[in-house]
This record gives C-alpha cells, sequence and structure tokens, in this order.
C-alpha cells in the first residue's frame, strides 16, 4: 500500500502565527487541493498529520476543527480525490505527549492502524522542522515544501539528511506520483 503524510497549515492551507482558528481563516493553498486529488488518485493513501495546539489552549472548539476539516474533504472530493484519514495532536508543548511532532507517535499509530510494513518508504511533506523531525525519527523520508513556514525552516534550520525539497504540495506531489510510477515499472 502507498501511503503520504501531509503536515495541514502551512502545506495545504495557508498558516497564520495566530493560529488557524475557524473555517473562514482555512485558506487553501493554490494548487494543494488538486495535489491531494492527483495523490489519491495515484493511489495513495492521504493522511494528514497535524499538530492542533489552539485545540487544547482554548482558541478554538472541536465543532470549529470539524469544520475545517469538513471543508478540505469536500473540496478534495470536488476535485476526485480522497483524504482518507486526518489526525491531529490536541496538546501543548508543555503537555509533553508522545503524539506531538516532532515525536513520532502520531506516525507510528498511522503506520499501525493502516498495517504499514516499511516505513522507510512512507513520506512526509510538512512545513517545519518538527514535521521532518517526526518523520525521520522513524526512518521515513522527509519532504520540505516552501510554503507556510518552509522558507523559513530551509534557511534557518538543518535539515534532516536526504530531506528533498520542492516550491509547494503540488509539486512535491507530481515529483512523488512520477518517481513511485518509474520504480513501479522498473519492478515489472
Amino acid at each position: 500500500m502507498k501511503i503520504i503524510l501531509l503536515d495541514r497549515d502551512g502545506v495545504i492551507n495557508q498558516d497564520s502565527d495566530k493560529f488557524v482558528k475557524s473555517i473562514d481563516e482555512f485558506i487553501l493553498i493554490p494548487g494543494s487541493v488538486d495535489a491531494i486529488a492527483n495523490l489519491s488518485q495515484a493511489g495513495f493513501k492521504v493522511v494528514v498529520c497535524t499538530n492542533q495546539s489552539g485545540l487544547g489552549r482554548g482558541l478554538f472548539t472541536m465543532e470549529a476543527l470539524n469544520e475545517m476539516h469538513e471543508k478540505l474533504h469536500q473540496s478534495v472530493e470536488q476535485a476526485g480525490g480522497e483524504v482518507d484519514v486526518i489526525m491531529f495532536c490536541p496538546h501543548t508543548a508543555e503537555a509533553n505527549c508522545l503524539c506531538r511532532k516532532p515525536k513520532p507517535g502520531m506516525i507510528l499509530d498511522i503506520c499501525e492502524r493502516f498495517n504499514v510494513e516499511d516505513i522507510s518508504r512512507v513520506a512526509m511533506i510538512g512545513d517545519s522542522i518538527r514535521d521532518l523531525q517526526a518523520i525521520d525519527n522513524v526512518g521515513g523520508i522527509p519532504i520540505l515544501v516552501k510554503t507556510g513556514n518552509g522558507k523559513k525552516t530551509l534557511a534557518k534550520e538543518t535539515l534532516p539528511a536526504g530531506t528533498l525539497v520542492f516550491d509547494d504540495l503540488l509539486a512535491a506531489s507530481e515529483y512523488i506520483i512520477a518517481y513511485v510510477q518509474k520504480v513501479t515499472a522498473s519492478e515489472t
């Protein structure tokens, strides 16, 4: 099974230093919905894997989070694709939980739910160092996009070895789909 993990804020939708707190603030980045639809149509299970500490801070409600995620589901479905699962960590950094990225708990949970046998073939697309560290911590493939905090991450952080870098989610998805098609063709 092919599976792809996507961070949310800054990768799929615009990020905000004040948190994305409502459906009105949930503004999709151009090309992100098409990227998800293309990955889905290419046979990938698409899993959104996101820290949402604004929930734990009381900045928005579970109802507001569900509305944002419903908007994402509907937008991707209208483009002919599917978001298979949205997993989120509601905790603040102070909670020191195992699911908040850069810790790998959420990724390990996703891989267990989807019966992933080889995590080294799982990629995570994110815009921050914690996204890259989370997947790198379990031996997966870190991919940085330059949207959201991506340019700042690229300029200020030491990226995990082997990190791939793309302008946005659409460019990353096109590379991934072409790469998997090429590998699949060479295996047959």
